[in-house]
């Protein structure tokens, strides 16, 4: 696998497991909120192929705080 890949699907997995233990009982939520922004930040572009075609990753449903 190629290191775009990998790095990739290795953050992806990453915060999913952040994920699956911040739902533990006991899971020490300040250290999930201090490392998931980040974790997610050092997602690479995805690989090509991942997406469709003429898929746009910046288009989207505005959320609140974004925006004038």
């Amino acid at each position: 696998m190629c290191p775009q890949y990998e790095d990739f699907h290795r953050t992806i997995l990453l915060l999913g497991d952040l994920s699956l233990y911040a739902d533990r009982p006991g899971a020490d939520l300040d250290f999930v909120h201090a490392i998931s922004p980040s974790l997610a930040a050092s997602l690479p572009e995805p690989p090509p192929g991942i997406f469709p075609p003429g898929y746009d990753l910046n288009d989207g449903p505005d959320y609140p705080g974004e925006g004038a």
